[in-house]
């Protein structure tokens, strides 16, 4: 086969990762407090931005300055292709800046200032060096105790609805490892039944270290004694009485205990033994106010009003005046490039952080309405809801939702809520009726079990039956999954269980 050259024109289309793409991205994912300090870093970098004054009117964030943003605009609209870039990228992005023109990627990161923002990201097997200082900070940083529980709650909590509860519980937690909240008013607050709050609680008491998540220093003693399986009716009396070992009345601790001298003081060395602050191990760090990105509020018609914190909005101008200035004071070209460089980051960033207001408040305002029984009755009220659902709702893509509800919060009379913990899977109705929330079905099941007696233990299959009487339509193994999942034993433990109690309190 004879070869040849020859010369052929294809035309095609490809998504093109510009150093301002990756940066929206990122921004869009930031927290209120790691946008602050972006905000502030370019600020001292880019001598044409300026914040804008406190004494001015808080603008909506449609009054921002982005030349050419309508309400039309797909800012991270990621629906719309992406093709090669998709399977790269595990995801599709548009290009947020429609008017940018494509260029090759080196050449758009060779040319960027040293003093912009992006000067020091760099792509490499398709990940952003940028944070690779991040690794060390992080391996090298005090683990808190809020953070070592918070990190075990996943993995022995699966209903999303226990999950709140036990974010709620461990964000109320001190250093030494005491909570002292008012369930009773816990439950009233989020509108969930004491014996959940209890229940979550009686998980988290089981998490590490021992002893943590007591109420009373005689709880957290004893939940070390269980974890050691030396808590038995002697030492739990000694436990109840602990206000006769701080007073040194042996005589009358020996008689309540129902035990002898040698017998106390082997017990009271156990206790001596066990760690009365079991939080303290952990780092102590400086506690910061959890900032709200969305605030909601009954509105008189019964409907609710969300709005956005304006406390956690950055607002920046870019000062056109100083701009005209340097050009008029006989610059060469090379300042005049940087300033032009400068003046399309700033603009950049006006637009972003517009747009960024805007994608957070229409993704909000969906997950209040999907979710108004939650608001109006209480957390077992949560519907099932998916990244799809809002997506399809708002014309938006479900990379760009699962973006904005990470390390966003909304404050509600409730309590403050991280938005992803409001997506929840659903159960299928028996029926024709609407579908029923994962973890409404494991509550159902919850009192479904807590309400049997030692001589009617349900089943498996029985609890199955049940519930397709009240219209879910369940199968057993999911039974049993989330059965298992709420850390519930079965119906022959249970019955075995139930048996023992009664022998003892008789």
């Amino acid at each position: 086969m004879a070869l040849s050259a020859k010369l052929e024109l294809r035309q095609g289309q490809q998504l093109v990762m510009t150093p301002q793409l990756q940066q929206a991205i990122r921004l869009l994912q930031l927290s209120n407090i790691e946008l602050v300090e972006f905000v502030d870093s370019e600020l001292e970098r880019n001598p044409l931005l300026e914040r804008e004054e406190d004494t001015q009117p808080a603008r909506e964030p449609a009054a921002a300055e982005s030349e050419g943003a309508t309400e039309d605009e797909a800012w991270l609209d990621l629906g719309k292709g992406g093709g090669e870039a998709e399977a790269n990228l595990d995801t599709d992005y548009d290009n947020v800046f429609p008017d940018a023109a494509p260029s090759d990627k080196a050449a758009d990161l060779a040319t960027l200032p040293t003093d912009s923002g992006w000067a020091g990201t760099r792509v490499q097997n398709g990940s952003f060096d940028g944070d690779e200082g991040d690794l060390e900070s992080l391996a090298t940083s005090e683990l808190s105790l809020r953070e070592h529980l918070a990190g075990q709650l996943p993995l022995v909590v699966d209903s999303p609805v226990e999950r709140l509860v036990g974010q709620h519980l461990i964000d109320l937690v001190d250093d030494a490892g005491y909570i002292s909240a008012d369930l009773a008013g816990l439950s009233e607050k989020l509108g969930a039944p004491l014996s959940l709050i209890e229940g979550v609680l009686a998980k988290l008491q089981t998490f590490d270290p021992p002893g943590v998540m007591a109420r009373s220093l005689a709880e957290c003693l004893a939940l070390q004694l269980m974890e050691q399986n030396r808590y038995d009716p002697q030492i739990a009396a000694l436990l109840d009485n602990l206000n006769l070992l701080a007073s040194h009345n042996l005589t009358a601790l020996k008689r309540v205990v129902g035990c002898d001298g040698e017998e106390l003081a082997d017990m009271i060395d156990e206790i001596k033994h066990l760690n009365p602050k079991p939080g303290l191990k952990f780092g102590s760090v400086q506690v910061q106010a959890l900032i709200p990105d969305i605030f909601v509020r009954a509105a008189a018609d019964g409907s609710w009003i969300v709005e956005l914190n304006s406390d956690t909005l950055p607002r920046v101008l870019v000062n056109r005046s100083y701009l005209s200035k340097v050009n008029g004071s006989g610059s060469s070209g090379r300042d005049k490039e940087y300033l032009l460089e400068c003046l399309q980051t700033a603009n950049w960033l006006v637009k972003s952080l517009d747009q960024r207001a805007r994608t957070i408040l229409k993704v909000a305002e969906e997950i209040v309405r999907q979710q108004d029984g939650f608001f109006t009755h209480g957390v077992e009220h949560l519907r099932p809801l998916n990244l799809k659902t809002v997506a399809e709702a708002i014309s938006m893509h479900e990379s760009t939702i699962s973006r904005v509800t990470s390390n966003k919060y909304m404050a509600t009379p409730r309590g403050i809520f991280e938005l992803k913990y409001f997506f929840t899977s659903a159960i299928q109705s028996a029926g024709d009726g609407e579908a029923f929330s994962s973890e409404a079905v494991r509550h159902r099941i919850k009192q479904l079990i807590d309400a049997e007696s030692a001589d009617a233990i349900l089943s498996d299959d029985t609890i199955v039956e049940k519930l397709r009487s009240g219209g879910v339509d369940i199968a057993r193994r999911t039974v049993a999954k989330y059965r298992e999942a709420l850390r519930i034993p079965s119906s022959v433990q249970r019955r075995r269980e139930k048996k023992l109690a009664e022998r003892i309190l008789r």
